[in-house]
């Protein structure tokens, strides 16, 4: 199970979490990866200036938006797909 965790403090609030959140939300299902991530909403993940922050696994995203959720994803299937 991959982990995704979108940062929900203050600062990503503000830029825009929530719809960061929603994205993944509607998207997941669709790339077919329901039943290999799982989505969580986790506070302040030290990126502050450069909100909204995603973590997959260990890996930070910065200024993440709604558009960039897609490409996040394709990578993640991408991934899934090399270790099959």
């Amino acid at each position: 199970m991959i982990e995704i965790t979108v940062c929900v403090g203050s600062s990503c609030y503000l830029k825009g979490a929530y719809e960061v959140i929603k994205e993944f939300e509607r998207l997941i299902p669709l790339y077919g990866l329901g039943d290999q991530v799982e989505l969580k909403a986790g506070f302040c993940l030290g990126r502050c200036a450069e909100a909204v922050t995603v973590k997959i696994e260990d890996k930070y995203f910065t200024s993440i938006a709604p558009k960039d959720v897609a490409a996040l994803l394709e990578s993640i299937k991408k991934n899934i797909l090399k270790e099959d």
